[in-house]
């Protein structure tokens, strides 16, 4: 094969690759109704695994405004998790698996009476399944609505997140990091 022949063979084989990246992306993130406009947070793109502090406390939680308690709550991750994954549709779907008994003792352990109002709080995960968190307790706190921000406004927060790690723009364990060190600051920022 000459040296013309290979070159043009590299060509074939970069613009396929493009193609099948294009359809890959396309196909794995269809677009949204309520597509996100901004601008990525620059964020290191690290290959470091992100590990959760442990737990310390089992009762007498605080929530901190919308953040939780961070010695009850100090969030944990599936470890095998990886970026592709969380970016398969229907990935959290397949993993939450929070029983109403393990609700009721994430609630008590806040001093909060279980269950509260239909959309005044919600079992929420710390770092969100979307992002390889997992259903421990550890990653539970019941979050309240209002005053704003609130769950819904962490939920904004998680899904620019998982497009920032499925689009490459960030790793996930500088996702996982975000959410968990202060969810607000993401939130200010976009």
């Amino acid at each position: 094969m000459g040296v013309r022949t290979k070159k043009l063979l590299v060509l074939v084989v970069i613009l396929a690759s493009g193609w099948v990246f294009y359809q890959v992306q396309n196909s794995v993130h269809p677009p949204q109704s309520q597509a996100l406009s901004i601008p990525p947070i620059t964020a290191v793109k690290d290959d470091q695994p992100f590990h959760p502090a442990e737990r310390t406390k089992v009762s007498g939680c605080h929530v901190q405004g919308p953040l939780p308690d961070p010695e009850c709550t100090p969030g944990a991750v599936f470890p095998e998790v990886t970026a592709e994954m969380i970016c398969i549709p229907g990935y959290s779907k397949k993993v939450r698996n929070v029983s109403v008994s393990l609700k009721k003792q994430v609630y008590a352990e806040y001093g909060i009476p279980y269950p509260q109002p239909t959309g005044s709080y919600e079992a929420d995960h710390f770092i969100s399944l979307e992002l390889g968190g997992n259903n421990d307790i550890a990653n539970l706190f019941p979050e309240i609505a209002k005053p704003a921000p609130g769950f819904r406004e962490k939920d904004v927060v998680e899904n620019y997140l998982h497009k920032q790690v499925c689009t490459e723009a960030m790793s996930l364990a500088e996702a996982q990091r975000q959410i968990s060190t202060n969810w607000l600051d993401v939130h200010q920022r976009i």
